[in-house]
């Protein structure tokens, strides 16, 4: 109902009433960043304090926060790094595609594709079962043991551990996001002349990935660390160079840089899941404007 003699307001308009809120809002986010900063700074006083006034801190500091030693030891980690570097990119490949491979097994439908969906649903069930690091022992240890390949290193063997274990845990994320697309979508498809495949490709998964990006995006950065396994093969990433330094000076502080670097290649892809999680979330529940 218009008010007589009111002037009609653009539906693109914003209302002062919202307007008030959002300056509300951002007065509030003010104030809560503030707060965070400081009890932050004030938590972590409190934290060194307490550590560094216990009776065992010279030897732990020693031990494990020995910095000259760090810096030492930190090109030839830095170099094992670059190992755990390149298995995360052919291992992520290997996963991506694999991992589409037993999502759409399991999504199949008919009678006669039952031996597939069978195959693909045994195959994700034993290997989320199973411990990352007893696959790595497995492959790296059992298949070599067959003499049915020519010799070859052992991040070879690690990287395919680490594709066998994470599509299996990649391919349930992914089929539940195809099995999340409504069913209207699969039959306009259809309707409109789309076989099963292209249906599949050009309508369902593009929707289904959108839906668990973050979960996806989760399971990378679980990969980046488990990336660091390799090590128990033998082979000599950043793991692998801080434990053959630790062996030789029983100085702990190899682990502490080989973390450190882990948690410095992990921390984009970490920040980027928050944001696209948060503004996935903000795009669900944003309303009109009043």
């Amino acid at each position: 109902m218009s008010v007589p003699g009111a002037v009609p307001r653009s539906p693109t308009e914003i209302s002062a009433v919202e307007l008030g809120r959002r300056a509300y809002r951002q007065s509030r986010a003010r104030r809560s960043i503030l707060i965070s900063i400081l009890s932050t700074v004030v938590f972590t006083v409190v934290i060194g304090v307490v550590i560094t006034n216990t009776p065992g801190w010279a030897v732990a500091r020693k031990t494990f926060f020995d910095v000259s030693y760090g810096v030492e030891v930190f090109p030839k980690i830095l170099q094992g790094l670059w190992l755990n570097i390149i298995v995360l990119f052919f291992a992520a490949i290997g996963v991506a595609i694999f991992a589409t491979l037993l999502a759409v097994m399991r999504s199949l439908r008919g009678a006669v594709f039952f031996p597939l969906r069978a195959v693909a649903t045994i195959y994700t069930d034993l290997f989320r079962g199973l411990p990352v690091i007893i696959v790595l022992y497995l492959v790296g240890f059992g298949i070599p043991t067959l003499q049915l390949f020519p010799k070859v290193p052992m991040a070879v063997w690690g990287t395919i551990a680490l594709i066998l274990t994470y599509s299996a845990y990649v391919s349930e994320v992914l089929r539940a996001g195809m099995e999340s697309v409504h069913p209207s979508q699969r039959t306009s498809a259809r309707s409109l002349g789309l076989t099963h495949a292209q249906t599949l490709r050009m309508i369902v998964m593009p929707q289904g990935v959108r839906k668990v990006m973050p979960a996806l995006m989760n399971d990378f950065v679980s990969l980046q660390k488990d990336v660091g396994l390799i090590s128990v093969l033998g082979a000599v990433d950043a793991v692998r160079a801080a434990q053959i330094e630790n062996a030789l000076t029983y100085n702990y502080t190899p682990y502490v840089v080989a973390g450190l670097l882990f948690v410095l290649l992990s921390w984009p892809m970490i920040r980027l899941t928050d944001w696209y999680a948060a503004r996935a979330q903000r795009r669900e529940q944003q309303g009109g404007l009043v």
